[in-house]
């Protein structure tokens, strides 16, 4: 049992890291997140009982599905705006469709 335990805490804690780059950044200034999570990650755990492990675990899960969710609702949000420009959006939309097939869009011309 304390291998899954161990196993599911490791899958939580690399969801959340990737929520973190995806969402907020990989950048200097924004490395603190990361630290924050990997330090709270390594504390010891004798320091703490079984049911504050869970409830760390469980506050991480729901940080995941929050940065998650909230980064989903915002693109809901910006597609369903029609008075915004939404040139760069078809950019990026575009050309993931031409990167799916190996191909790359040519840059436009700005004069």
């Amino acid at each position: 049992m304390g291998s899954e335990a161990s196993f599911q805490t490791a899958k939580i804690y690399r969801h959340l890291l990737k929520a973190v780059q995806k969402h907020i950044g990989k950048e200097d200034n924004k490395r603190h997140f990361q630290e924050f999570i990997t330090s709270e990650f390594r504390k010891s755990s004798s320091l703490l009982d079984g049911a504050a492990i869970q409830q760390k675990i469980k506050l991480a899960r729901d940080y995941t599905f929050l940065l998650n969710s909230v980064h989903h609702h915002k693109d809901l949000l910006f597609s369903y705006n029609i008075a915004v420009d939404r040139t760069d959006e078809m950019k990026r939309v575009i050309g993931k469709s031409a990167a799916s097939v190996g191909l790359r869009l040519p840059e436009a011309y700005q004069p």
